[in-house]
């Protein structure tokens, strides 16, 4: 039974992200879709004196008329290293602070697209990681480009013989379990368990950045948090656990 999903290139996303590139054989890398202002293409949530503080990478003219591959990241060192310097602070005396920076400063200093850089994101903390997950770019993908939404998703599915499509569970309201199911692929959703773990001395604060559990944990640690997941099943009004 092969399974894929599809999600766009996030900036450092949090474990769902991860979990869902971990439970399928094909991870689709949505890079030629409308980037949308105000999302996490750009951006993401870390630890800072014990509470989320978001950081933001700029961007060159984003809009909402142009893809996300076509989005340049601003040509500014000053900018770029006052960011690294962020994270360098929050995490200097992180575990794990000296595996993980290295990567994290060579992926924002040596890309100059921010689906690049995303999509090497990927690549590398797959490698980190050990996830095997055959990676695509949705750009190389010789597909029907007409199509939009649900039927996109579906066609890029049969294009990759997929029986089982896997979706964050925030998808439930983009779509209809029938239509997946009457081109012979169940839909399911991804449901991250409880995780928790320790974050200094602080309070756990949840959903930060893949930076903020990297830099706390093991890769070995993280393999495992991998695995702490329930697929759901789309149904009207609601979800339904799957066994």
């Amino acid at each position: 039974m092969k399974k894929t999903a599809i999600m766009q290139p996030y900036f450092f996303p949090y474990l769902a992200y991860w979990q869902a590139i971990n439970a399928v054989d094909n991870y689709v890398v949505y890079d030629d879709v409308t980037y949308i202002k105000g999302g996490w293409i750009n951006r993401n949530n870390i630890l800072v004196n014990g509470k989320a503080c978001l950081i933001t990478l700029p961007l060159k003219q984003s809009s909402s008329f142009k893809n996300i591959n076509e989005i340049e990241i601003i040509d500014n060192q000053k900018i770029l290293s006052k960011l690294l310097k962020t994270i360098q602070m929050a995490y200097s005396k992180a575990p794990y602070f000296k595996d993980v920076m290295p990567m994290i400063e060579d992926l924002i200093l040596n890309n100059t697209n921010i689906a690049q850089l995303n999509y090497n994101s990927i690549l590398k903390i797959c490698a980190y990681l050990d996830i095997k997950t055959n990676i695509i770019l949705s750009s190389q993908l010789e597909k029907d480009n007409s199509l939009h939404a649900q039927d996109k998703v579906i066609h890029i599915n049969k294009l990759l013989d997929s029986d089982v499509y896997i979706n964050a569970i925030g998808g439930q309201e983009l779509y209809e379990s029938e239509s997946f199911k009457q081109n012979g692929i169940d839909l399911k959703f991804i449901k991250m368990g409880d995780i928790k773990y320790p974050q200094f001395k602080n309070e756990f604060v949840p959903n930060l950045s893949i930076i903020d559990v990297m830099m706390f944990n093991s890769p070995e640690q993280i393999h495992q948090m991998l695995e702490d997941y329930t697929l759901v099943m789309h149904v009207v009004g609601g979800g339904k656990t799957l066994s």
